[in-house]
């Protein structure tokens, strides 16, 4: 059930990208133009998700238990490092060359547009690089929680 329920999210989600016409680079490169011809559409898309996901939390914050999982997983981290910030400008960086970003790069591939499949293909290759880093590289937040937990015994 969980299976179906992630589907239909996925399925709104893109249905929503597509309507609002945020699979389009042109659309997201014409908001980032500030000093050319701007085109605020995605400042409309972005605030109407706010509002709804602000209602949706709401909600689910009020609920005890969640309908398809055993229990909430809240964000625990609030901390600014820097690997957030590093993630940031790099994710700020391939949406300005691009004008695309995950979610609209999936919904895009059914157009079998080469842009947007060398966009997919470099994108699961940065993750996938990401995922190795992480294993070779031990994380300050681990390496305090080891000290921690040595300094305790």
């Amino acid at each position: 059930m969980q299976g179906l329920a992630s589907f239909l999210c996925g399925l709104i989600f893109g249905s929503g990208l597509i309507i609002s016409g945020m699979t389009q680079p042109a659309r997201v490169l014409g908001f980032l133009d500030i000093f050319g011809r701007w085109d605020p559409t995605l400042a409309f898309v972005m605030a109407g998700a706010l509002a709804i996901s602000s209602l949706g939390y709401a909600l689910a914050r009020r609920q005890g238990r969640p309908v398809f999982a055993a229990e909430h997983l809240w964000p625990n981290r609030t901390d600014i490092d820097q690997p957030l910030i590093v993630g940031s400008v790099l994710f700020g960086i391939g949406w300005g060359l691009a004008g695309l970003c995950p979610g609209p790069a999936l919904a895009n591939l059914a157009s079998l547009s080469p842009r947007v499949i060398v966009f997919v293909i470099a994108m699961i290759a940065g993750m996938s690089a990401m995922d190795l880093w992480k294993l070779r590289v031990p994380s300050a937040t681990a390496m305090e929680d080891a000290a921690l937990a040595n300094s305790d015994g």
